[in-house]
Parts: C-alpha cells; sequence; structure tokens
C-alpha cells in the first residue's frame, strides 16, 4: 500500500510567544521537522515537541532556518 507522509514545521513558539498549535497537529501529521532555535524556537520548547511527537510516533527531523529570530529565518 502507498502512503503519504504529511509533514509540519513544530516547536517555532519561544519564550511567553506561542506560535501555532503544536500539540494539537501532531495528531494529523506523519514527520515533523522541529525547529533548531536559529529562527524561532528555544530549547525548553524544543524538547517539549520532540518529546510530544516521540508519544504520538511521529517521525522528527531537523528544521535548522537561518540565524534570523527577527526576520523569522527568511533573511540571509
Amino acid at each position: 500500500m502507498k502512503r503519504v507522509d504529511i509533514n509540519c514545521d513544530l516547536g517555532e513558539s519561544y519564550g511567553a510567544y506561542t506560535i501555532g498549535e503544536d500539540e494539537r497537529i501532531l495528531d494529523f501529521i506523519t514527520s515533523a521537522n522541529i525547529a533548531c532555535g536559529y529562527h524561532a524556537g528555544d530549547h525548553n520548547v524544543m524538547a517539549k515537541t520532540v518529546k510530544m511527537a516521540a508519544a504520538k510516533n511521529v517521525n522528527i527531523g531537523a528544521h535548522p532556518g537561518f540565524p534570523d529570530l527577527i526576520g523569522f529565518g527568511r533573511r540571509v
């Protein structure tokens, strides 16, 4: 049977700022790219997101982005 991987970028919140509904979307995806702290995310958010994804058997990948917090990784 053929399968489709549904992927989403997660773990992009930082500090007091919540971006997206990471925990809710994990029920609908098969893999997640977790922010690595360059363009978004912080250590606590990244660790929590990895733990939530693993608990739901979602495959995990890295989303490094550019080191650009203000421009959300869109600028070099």
